[in-house]
């Protein structure tokens, strides 16, 4: 992709099914560029996380994408994985980073808010995520206003992550102002993952 084109970030599903999804996904990441994977399991079961980390980092890595995982720190080393992906506590970004090292993945999640952003940016994270960037029925129905990623695009270098309730419309409303578009639930309860982030992500090309 060209450098003023934002990379795609894929979220995996809540629930997986280690019998279909690594097929899945496989399909999903051989048939688009996709720039890093997270998994964001809502179980906390560890031998759960554990088993379906171990599944999708060989998909991942086979493919060059590195895997970030959803709050669990004390998993990245445990797993073999590039990062970790904070909802929240960004105030451990610093230690996180002195504890995990400067090759290791820190993203921190700021819903819509542009001072979060920019505390834990200061606190060396290597991406902010904001959102939800589209209309959701879920959370208090705030959504993250165009001029925050705007204004965020034209001030911070940063890179900045937009994520939550993708449409068409919004993937080329914000294109030229963020570099990572972060895709999940808009794709992986069709039936077609794969015709589904093509067909979303169609205004990028």
């Amino acid at each position: 992709m060209s450098e003023d084109i934002p990379q795609l970030y894929l979220i995996t599903p809540p629930v997986i099914d280690l019998e279909t999804y690594p097929a899945m996904l496989s399909r999903v990441l051989d048939g688009a560029e996709v720039a890093c994977l997270r998994l964001a399991l809502a179980t906390q079961d560890e031998d759960a996380i554990l088993r379906t980390g171990d599944a999708l980092r060989e998909v991942a890595h086979a493919r060059d994408i590195p895997l970030v995982i959803a709050d669990h720190v004390l998993m990245v080393e445990r797993l073999g994985l590039d990062g970790v992906h904070l909802h929240s506590a960004h105030t451990r970004i610093r230690k996180l980073r002195e504890s995990m090292g400067a090759e290791a993945i820190i993203g921190a999640y700021c819903g819509t808010k542009r001072h979060d952003g920019m505390s834990a940016g200061e606190a060396g994270a290597d991406y902010i995520s904001f959102g939800p960037a589209g209309q959701s029925a879920l959370g208090d129905g705030d959504c993250v206003p165009f001029d925050l990623f705007e204004w965020w695009s034209a001030v911070i270098e940063l890179p900045v992550v937009a994520e939550g309730a993708l449409t068409r419309e919004l993937v080329q409303n914000l294109a030229p102002v963020v570099d990572f578009l972060a895709i999940g639930d808009e794709i992986w309860g069709q039936d077609d993952p794969l015709a589904a982030l093509r067909d979303l992500t169609a205004p990028l090309r």
